[in-house]
This record gives C-alpha cells, sequence and structure tokens, in this order.
C-alpha cells in the first residue's frame, strides 16, 4: 500500500542511470574502430607470415612497428571481448552470483590472455 502513495519520481529516485553506460559504450566503440584498423594489418601480417619460415616470422615481429601494432591489436581484442561479453552477461544472466562470478572469470581469463600475449610479443621483440 505504501508503494501507491509514491510518485513515479519518487519511485524512480535510485533506479536511474549509474552514469557508467555512455561511457561503457563509446569505450567499446572506440576498440571496435580500433580492430577494425588494426585488422586490416594483421590479415597482411598473417599472410605475410604464411610465406616465412620461423627465423623470418620471429624477425617480422620482431621490427618495432609490427611489434607495437601486434601489442595494440592485442590489447584491444581482449578489451573489445571483455565489454563484449559483460553485455552479454548483464542482458542474459538472470541470477547475482552467478552474474558476479561470470563477469569475475570473464575479467580475469581476458587480462590473462592479454597479459600472456603481451608478454610474448615483447620475448619476441627484446629478442628473448
Amino acid at each position: 500500500m505504501s508503494t501507491q502513495l509514491r510518485t513515479p519520481l519518487k519511485n524512480a529516485v535510485g533506479l536511474g542511470s549509474a552514469k557508467h553506460g555512455v561511457h561503457h559504450f563509446i569505450v567499446q566503440r572506440l576498440t571496435a574502430v580500433a580492430l577494425a584498423i588494426l585488422s586490416l594489418w594483421f590479415i597482411w601480417t598473417v599472410l605475410t607470415l604464411l610465406h616465412l619460415d620461423y627465423a623470418g616470422a620471429h624477425a617480422l615481429i620482431a621490427q618495432p612497428f609490427n611489434a607495437v601494432l601486434m601489442l595494440a591489436f592485442v590489447v584491444a581484442v581482449f578489451w573489445h571481448a571483455q565489454l563484449g561479453l559483460q553485455v552479454v552477461i548483464e542482458d542474459y544472466v538472470h541470477t547475482p552470483g552467478l552474474a558476479l562470478l561470470s563477469q569475475v572469470v570473464v575479467k580475469f581469463l581476458c587480462f590473462l590472455g592479454a597479459a600472456a600475449s603481451v608478454l610474448a610479443v615483447l620475448r619476441i621483440a627484446l629478442g628473448r
């Protein structure tokens, strides 16, 4: 009965935007644009790597320009994947505990994948 006496504004207070949705939207779009551009370079690199042996492939990725682009590509891929999976979990997982666990697992796996990839590229680029 007490909810019937509340105005629509009073019912909506505290349930509105947390001011994070726009930031998430913009970052997701920026990573998508970065991936669209970097994917062209990545496709060229993969096609070039098909014709190289191990030493040639190592030398190609070890070049500073290619190493930096590979690092940017890897970071953008995992960041974009984490943002997209976050939206999917928020939209389709309705059990609070499972949603929280899923978010934590996705963030951890994306961080772990990005860290491993960055380490691999740095090892190649630095000659270790």
